[in-house]
């Protein structure tokens, strides 16, 4: 059976927050149409650490040989990047938030990139290890538009996970939606997500 993971990174309340009412209608859809089951990581909610040195440390050191603290400190690395590895399909519902990623994206982001389990190094450059996996991000913005020159955000998600080995990605985007027709753009959206997870 194939496995969902659904990471979301908005502050705001499930019934307030656009990128995830689009990431919820993809994942909802995808999940009735192949049968997956659904692991959700809420970002804001869990309040990711931040690498530290002695983080970064102990995330590099093999299992094995980790001291007692070094594994207290890789635990959560070590639970996000099992959670990317099961996943068949990862959709990350995000907004915009002053032209890029939110802060609690960018430190899952530093947890999950661990040299010689997602990512490694090679005589020609990184190559990334979680091949083979299909991911979907539900983007929302109040002014950025995605795709723009300024929008750092969803370049730099895409890169980062075709650094990782996951280059089959699609973007689902209500953006602008607190200029003029906001409601029009946000339920076009929805739509969008529907069709793509039918």
């Amino acid at each position: 059976m194939s496995n969902i993971l659904y990471v979301t990174a908005s502050i705001r309340p499930d019934a307030d927050s656009v990128s995830k009412g689009l990431g919820q209608r993809l994942v909802d859809g995808l999940a009735a149409r192949t049968g997956a089951g659904v692991i959700t990581r809420d970002l804001a909610a869990n309040d990711l650490p931040y690498v530290s040195a002695e983080r970064f440390a102990a995330n590099l050191t093999p299992a094995a040989e980790r001291t007692p603290e070094q594994a207290d400190l890789a635990a959560i690395a070590d639970a996000l990047i099992a959670e990317l590895q099961a996943a068949d399909t990862i959709v990350i519902a995000a907004p915009v938030y002053n032209f890029g990623p939110p802060a609690s994206l960018k430190a899952w982001a530093d947890l999950v990139a661990r040299a010689g389990t997602t990512f490694r190094y090679t005589a020609t450059g990184p190559e990334g290890l979680l091949t083979g996996k299909r991911a979907y991000l539900a983007i929302a913005s109040g002014g950025t538009p995605v795709g723009a020159e300024f929008d750092f955000m969803s370049r730099w998600l895409t890169f980062f996970l075709g650094f990782l080995g996951i280059d089959d990605v699609e973007i689902i985007a209500a953006d602008g939606i607190m200029g003029e027709g906001g409601e029009e753009k946000i339920a076009a959206a929805q739509a969008a997500a529907l069709k793509l997870a039918a």
